[in-house]
């Protein structure tokens, strides 16, 4: 077995747990917070007090 193959294999190794990590955080954040928070959006009111550039 190659250097390359071993690399491969901790790739895939690296997904899966990356893979992991974001299902593990999707089933956090779905149980913490209720839907309509999660999809109520305030960007809108994010980007007009960033672009207020105040002196």
């Amino acid at each position: 077995m190659d250097i390359w193959n071993i690399l491969e294999y901790v790739a895939w190794a690296l997904s899966a747990m990356f893979g992991a990590l974001m299902l593990m955080n999707l089933i956090r954040i779905d149980t913490t917070y209720d839907n309509e928070l999660l999809t109520s959006s305030r960007e809108g009111e994010i980007e007009v007090t960033a672009e207020r550039h105040q002196i």
